[in-house]
């Protein structure tokens, strides 16, 4: 199953806000991402159907082990990415900005051949 790109980035920075703070909320989540409230409430009932996140009476969001995967997958391929343009000379905004629309249509292949790349050259 294809997950959506919006999904891809709310776990993502539930997982930033998790390392960030050691707990995740709506309202940061909201601030991070640039979305309204109402946003994130839909967001995560939808993130709670599927599977990804838990939330307890008192609104903290828990990433389930299948949301976790995602989470880290992406904000991996986030940093790996920003990490190699900014290598090639881009300047670190450009390459912040550029890396997260990379990070959701890249092709696993295209990845790995960029991160063999950089490993490669690092030595």
């Amino acid at each position: 199953m294809k997950i959506m790109r919006a999904t891809e980035d709310y776990l993502e920075a539930m997982l930033m806000m998790r390392d960030k703070h050691g707990y995740i909320r709506s309202i940061d989540v909201a601030d991070y991402l640039g979305v309204t409230k109402p946003s994130v409430t839909y967001t995560t009932k939808r993130l709670k159907a599927s599977g990804h996140i838990t939330m307890d009476g008192e609104g903290l969001i828990t990433l389930t082990e299948s949301g976790m995967e995602i989470a880290s997958k992406m904000l991996d391929r986030h940093r790996t990415l920003t990490g190699f343009l900014v290598s090639i000379g881009v300047d670190e905004i450009t390459a912040e900005t550029d890396a997260c629309k990379m990070e959701h249509d890249l092709s696993d292949k295209t990845y790995n051949a960029i991160c063999a790349h950089a490993r490669a050259h690092m030595k």
